[in-house]
């Protein structure tokens, strides 16, 4: 007889079998969670006399079957302290692999594609938690909406139009948990082949792969992507600071991935990753502003807040929006919508304004630092975002040497669709990883390596 417990605070599924006789069957019982970690060292064990009540045994039978357990050293009594699962009381699982921890960590990490964690504003979060949390009708507990919350779509409508040039109606937002999770919702539902910008981030191509469509090489050269092709369904572009080289797309470019847009019926989806930290001139707008039919606007909190607050959105086209609901609806539902209530006070009260204003001072001097150290070098892509591209004409001894030295670089021909002998080499170094005090070590690393590499 499966039986299940639930007192002074402690949840346990027991499996008492009848045919062992009660003292015994609890006795097995209790000896198999302790081994199996089910119970951890120093959890304590409820009162004779309540656990017998729950399980519908004698309170003898109970004191005798913790009795025993004490004389094999699985328990411990005390007077006064009550009885409780012995410290090392089963062994330790065998590790069949390294665990990932700090000592995995490179000591100095100049990767790109992560913020530095430690600007995350917590007490701003935790405020609008609060105040958000307080005001919130009860079905924001429940299931909801697949587009996402009401508050968090027209705080978004407002704020990208603010400050990207968005044209957002609340009725075409759709709350996604990151970019990626949009990029799969927009493959899925376009199908392929989709265009994706040559050298662009590998990681998307696969995601669009995984989605069940073609990817097919759209061309970057110094006024970005160029040569769209008719036969696709969708370009995926990154218009504002274009990932790795840094570029940005060339007016005349625009305009003519518009057109192109506007003639062959495809998609153009705008990655706007970097779009809030550009540094020597006012942002670029977005490019959906001026072709809201043609332009899904992609977005997410993952470069200003943190990957871990796992919220992105899209702004589509009013002829995709049914499409990717429905998929929504059907896959992922929806996202959280505490983090959503919460995004959505944090912008309304300005505060998302101040934290972005800050971080871009801050990733502005560093960058002027990153530059300053790369003077005999010529940086690509310094103008916004949170990476440069150095050329190199030997990169995998650059980055073995860096990673002897404990710095973490990346790679700049992984970026390229088909990678070859003769495929452009270099380092993507990013500036947005380390916290405060940890980045000038990382640079004075990073001189010193790419001096005995040139």
């Amino acid at each position: 007889m499966s039986q299940t417990w639930a007192t002074s605070g402690l949840d346990l599924h027991l499996d008492l079998d009848p045919a062992a006789g009660r003292r015994a069957a609890l006795e097995h019982a209790l000896r198999d969670a302790v081994r199996t970690g089910r119970l951890a060292p120093g959890t304590r064990l409820p009162a004779t006399r309540r656990l017998a009540a729950e399980l519908g045994l004698a309170r003898n039978t109970v004191s005798a079957a913790y009795d025993q357990l004490v004389a094999e050293g699985y328990l411990t009594a005390r007077r006064g302290a009550g009885t409780l699962v012995a410290p090392l009381a089963h062994p330790a699982p065998a590790r069949t692999a390294p665990e990932p921890g700090p000592a995995d960590a490179p000591r100095h990490d100049l990767r790109p594609g992560s913020p530095d964690l430690t600007l995350f504003p917590t007490a701003d979060w935790l405020r609008s938690t609060r105040r958000a949390l307080g005001a919130a009708p009860a079905d924001a507990h429940g299931y909801g909406d697949p587009r996402g919350r009401v508050e968090l779509r027209r705080a978004l409508a407002g704020y990208l139009g603010r400050t990207r040039g968005v044209q957002a109606d609340p009725e075409r937002v759709v709350v996604t948990t990151g970019y990626v999770r949009g990029l799969s919702l927009l493959a899925r539902v376009l199908g392929g082949p989709i265009a994706m910008e040559d050298p662009g981030l590998a990681f998307h191509r696969e995601v669009v792969r995984h989605a069940g469509a073609r990817v097919v090489p759209l061309p970057v050269d110094e006024d970005g992507a160029h040569a769209f092709p008719d036969d696709v369904t969708a370009a995926v572009v990154t218009p504002a600071h274009q990932y790795p080289t840094g570029v940005t797309l060339h007016p005349a470019r625009r305009r003519a991935l518009v057109d192109w847009a506007r003639d062959t019926g495809a998609v153009v989806v705008e990655d706007d990753y970097d779009g809030e930290f550009r540094y020597d001139r006012q942002p670029v707008g977005a490019l959906q502003g001026t072709a809201p039919d043609h332009v899904v606007y992609a977005g997410s909190v993952s470069k200003t807040l943190g990957p871990g607050s796992r919220l992105g959105w899209l702004v589509l086209p009013p002829r995709l929006v049914d499409d990717v609901v429905d998929l929504q609806r059907h896959t992922d539902r929806q996202a959280g919508a505490h983090g959503q209530l919460t995004l959505a006070d944090l912008i309304t009260s300005h505060a998302y304004d101040r934290h972005i204003r800050s971080c871009r001072l801050r990733y502005r001097r560093r960058r002027d630092l990153l530059v300053e150290a790369l003077r005999e070098h010529a940086p690509l892509g310094v103008s916004a975002g949170l990476h440069v591209l150095v050329r190199h004409p030997d990169e995998d001894a650059a980055r073995t040497a860096a990673a002897a030295r404990g710095l973490a670089l990346g790679g700049f021909r992984e970026h390229w669709h088909r990678p070859g002998p003769t495929t452009p080499q270099g380092l993507v170094i990013g500036y947005g990883t380390p916290a405060e005090h940890a980045y000038r070590p990382a640079l004075r690393v990073l001189t010193e390596v790419l001096a005995g590499t040139r």
